[in-house]
């Protein structure tokens, strides 16, 4: 008797995994578009902060040099990276209607 109680264990059944699988397939085709979307606006909003970044780094440069700033300028005196230059110049490219600050 006591080795047919031990064979009895209670477990998933095949039906019971693929329902769960079935679940989380359809929450990842739900979800991951989303997320793709919200990629693309996080690197938007992170472009626009070099914007502002790289205006403030201007005013600096204009301010010590006496003389007018470029991004050419402010990449070989070490006050903005190669990323920020492609940052700033990527948020201009898709946003044609605000006008640069900053000559490239």
């Amino acid at each position: 008797m006591k080795k047919v109680q031990k064979a009895t264990v209670k477990a998933f059944t095949l039906i019971e995994m693929l329902v769960v699988l079935l679940i989380i397939s359809v929450l990842l085709l739900l979800f991951v578009p989303n997320l793709s979307k919200q990629k693309e606006a996080v690197k938007q909003t992170g472009n626009a902060a070099v914007v502002k970044v790289v205006e403030s780094q201007a005013e600096l440069y204009e301010l010590q040099h006496k003389e007018e700033a470029s991004l050419a300028k402010l990449r070989d005196s070490g006050a903005l990276t190669d990323e920020q230059v492609k940052a700033y110049n990527d948020y201009y490219e898709k946003n044609p209607n605000k006008s640069r600050t900053v000559n490239p």
